[in-house]
């Protein structure tokens, strides 16, 4: 036996005395005691517990054999033990073990759990030495949001104590059967003797069989007792596991719900349907136990036994319908969609009726009203097209889904609004019913699932403001909120994390939002572009956020941010991801960062000014040889279609150094477009070339001053920004930082479209679709 194999128990043996009780029964359950570990310990952990894919029933045979010679070695152990009371308590062990029998994969989870909570109790001892009291083994990932998420490999774990919990009981009744047999026949047998032996009462045979009859029911009676305290026991287990399961369903929810602003999301639901699956199992198993119990021993306790397991098989039920891929966010009349709902207990269906799940839409009022299971509004606030589909089982993929292909909304009926509330204000969500009968359970169950909250629009044009309602949902409502309340107000630094997740999800790239960016953003949003005090906790409003124009301007934050992020999506995704693009800046500081740069020194930075454009900032020469700052016309996307940002750049003879000081031609080398080959008609190929003219005297800033200026942080700006900038992002040096923020948002996660706008339909001629058009028309300035 090597010292590596010895290394975990011989660490683990001086530090049991300090442990809790209540922590060594949890690490050492009734199905696997300590007397196991301790004899067995070389042999144990010679074996490859972590290798088995305990889900894998091919591998079943190996646990098996596992099993087997488990039983036999500790068998041997007892019979070289000289201590008679340890002898027949491992004998009587070794026998227990056979509760691992019908599903020995059991086995392996618990024995691997049991090593892998010893190696966590030795690295806290590590970090401890003189090992204080035991630590909870963590339950589960961080919180996010201030909510705390729930662990899934130790509901997992849990499930597996909860399925031993109910083999023991089977087993228990199993014994309880074995002993009324023996029973029986031992006093069919006393009955033989007693006739035999009339005249001789005290006879050896009689007196012997009087004796095991006496013991027989002693244990009868033990094992009864410990039936039904294992019972209760499984019930309390049961009701434990399941409240873990739903709130992790609903965790699950919550984090779908994030997903809109990028914020990362597992979308796998396997797991969670085994884990359903598993619960409704054992719900079977103890129902069918508790109705043998009541057979056997009668009585009204178990009544409420009864009702209990009634009662949470039907919350299992109602609760394992989700709404496994989403309609969109923002829903144009007239115009098809799809979503899709799940079953998670699809394969526990009964067979032969076909399952028909509706939709509806429903106003918030209506939402917030569906607190009761099975309450389904009765007012109809908009016509749904296709609004029905069959729960269908996909052996390939197990999964049992609904899936809605052609879902459009025909007409909404809009409640009144209040003040100067928008219809793009204004959310609906899409309520799922159906009702479902499981095998096994005699009646029917009606359940329903809600959609994330939805904006319905009637014009392309509402698409933008519709969007601002849905991000400030997903962003800034809490978990168990009724729905769909949200604060009016939310700190700074909150919409930082959002700004920036969205931001990174949208243009599907890994650089995130820096705390410059972040820092112009807020002066803009709160109309300060001078101050330098710390955001973070200042408030801004939804009104901040989409609902009053920027100073000059004839645009929302949000509408102008949006914009930001579809041309950086569409035109100059690699440009931000390279780190060429400096992001968002103010024509006011452009000289605090150009101001030591020679002539031909430029950056690139998003338009403050117009919507969905990005403009070059250079240093060009003055009349009277000095320099200045001059900001060349902002590109939109329809500019860059006709040529791209490299080739612009290429064609621009004024500019040749990116900040700091790298030939542009080196930088943007890979953005250049090859030149055409001859036409093979004999047509010659033509190009477009852009022309600045450095002349043009209204697109510079004032004359860079010679004296050296004070920054926005009360700083030298000679000290502020340097020429030491990391090549591979844009980004002052560090000493120019406003202390509260963040060097940047972390937030990482799956790639998230937007829904793509859809065209408006020529049948739209209502009051809201003349506003859309209205509206997009004054935008347009």
């Amino acid at each position: 036996m090597s010292l590596h194999t010895m290394a975990l128990w011989a660490q683990m043996t001086p530090r049991l005395q300090y442990l809790p009780t209540q922590t060594l029964n949890e690490l050492y359950p009734d199905s696997f005691p300590l007397d196991v570990r301790h004899y067995l310990a070389s042999w144990i952990e010679e074996q490859r517990w972590e290798t088995f894919d305990v889900d894998n029933m091919e591998q079943e045979p190996q646990a098996r054999r596992l099993l087997d010679q488990m039983v036999h070695l500790l068998q041997e152990v007892a019979q070289l033990n000289p201590n008679v009371v340890e002898r027949v308590k491992l004998q009587h062990i070794s026998r227990n073990l056979s509760v691992f029998q019908p599903q020995p994969m059991q086995l392996v989870r618990t024995v691997r759990d049991i090593l892998r909570k010893e190696r966590h109790l030795l690295a806290q001892a590590g970090m401890h030495p003189n090992f204080p009291p035991f630590q909870q083994i963590p339950q589960g990932p961080p919180a996010i949001n201030g909510t705390q998420q729930p662990a899934r490999e130790d509901g997992k774990t849990d499930v597996d104590n909860l399925v031993l919990k109910v083999l023991e009981i089977q087993n228990c009744r199993q014994t309880l059967h074995q002993l009324q047999e023996d029973l029986n026949w031992e006093k069919q047998e006393m009955e033989t003797i007693q006739g035999q032996n009339e005249l001789d009462p005290q006879h050896s045979d009689q007196v012997a069989r009087q004796t095991r009859i006496q013991q027989l029911e002693y244990n009868y009676s033990v094992c009864a007792k410990k039936r039904v305290q294992l019972l209760h026991e499984a019930l309390c287990a049961l009701e434990q596991c399941q409240s873990c399961l739903i709130l992790r369903i609903k965790s699950w929810r919550w984090e779908q719900h994030r997903a809109t602003i990028g914020v990362h999301f597992d979308d796998n639901l396997g797991p969670l349907q085994t884990w359903c699956e598993q619960l409704l199992g054992v719900n079977g198993n103890l129902r069918q136990e508790l109705m043998l119990v009541k057979r056997d021993h009668g009585g009204a306790e178990f009544h409420t036994l009864q009702e209990s397991l009634a009662h949470l098989l039907q919350t299992l039920i109602q609760s394992s319908l989700v709404v496994d891929k989403q309609p969109p966010q923002v829903i144009k009349t007239q115009s098809k969609f799809s979503t899709t709902v799940r079953y998670l207990l699809g394969e526990k269906m009964a067979p032969g009726k076909p399952v028909l799940l509706k939709a509806q839409i429903i106003t918030e009022a209506q939402a917030r009203n569906l607190g009761q299971q099975g309450v389904v509004p009765n007012e109809n606030v908009g016509e749904l097209i296709n609004s029905t589909a069959i729960l269908e089982h996909n052996t390939s993929s197990k999964s049992t889904c609904a899936t809605f292909r052609n879902m459009s909304i025909r007409k909404i009926k809009r409640a009144d609004r209040k003040g100067s509330e928008s219809v793009t204000e204004e959310k609906f969500a899409l309520l799922f019913t159906t009702e479902i009968t499981i095998t096994g359970c005699e009646t029917p169950y009606s359940i329903q699932a809600i959609s994330l909250p939805v904006v319905v629009i009637v014009h392309g044009s509402q698409e933008i403001n519709a969007m601002a309602t849905i991000i400030w949902d997903c962003a800034f409502s809490e978990p168990n909120r009724i729905p769909f309340i949200v604060p009016e107000r939310v700190p700074w630094k909150q919409m930082c994390e959002a700004l920036s997740s969205k931001f990174m999800s949208e243009v599907q790239t890994q650089r995130c939002l820096d705390r410059y960016n972040l820092h112009f953003l807020a002066q803009k949003i709160f109309d300060q572009p001078d101050i330098s005090e710390d955001f973070s906790n200042m408030p801004v409003s939804w009104a901040q956020f989409n609902k009053e124009v920027l100073p000059g301007r004839n645009f929302t934050f949000w509408q102008w941010f949006e914009g930001v992020m579809d041309l950086t999506k569409k035109c100059l995704r690699d440009y931000w991801s390279d780190g060429l693009i400096f992001g968002f800046i103010g024509k006011q500081h452009l000289h605090v960062i150009l101001q030591n740069k020679p002539s031909g020194t430029f950056l690139l930075r998003f338009s403050d000014s117009e919507i969905g454009g990005i403009t070059i900032a250079y240093v060009g020469p003055t009349d009277n040889g000095g320099r200045k700052i001059q900001n060349i016309q902002p590109f939109t996307k329809k500019d860059l279609d006709s040529a791209g940002l490299g080739d612009r750049i290429r064609d621009i003879n004024c500019i040749t150094h990116v900040y700091p000081d790298l030939p542009k031609n080196e930088v943007f080398k890979k953005f250049f477009t090859v030149p055409s080959p001859p036409n093979p008609d004999g047509y010659l190929p033509f190009k477009l070339t852009t022309v600045v003219n450095p002349g043009d005297q209204g697109s510079s800033t004032a004359s860079i001053p010679t004296e050296t200026p004070m920054d926005m942080y009360g700083q030298p700006m000679s000290n502020v920004y340097g020429s030491n900038m990391n090549q591979g992002m844009f980004s002052p040096l560090p000493q120019s930082t406003p202390p509260y923020m963040p060097e940047q948002i972390p937030v990482q996660g799956p790639l998230y479209q937007s829904p793509m706008p859809q065209a408006p339909s020529s049948e739209e001629i209502d009051m809201e679709a003349l506003e859309g058009i209205l509206s997009s028309i004054c935008q347009k300035d």
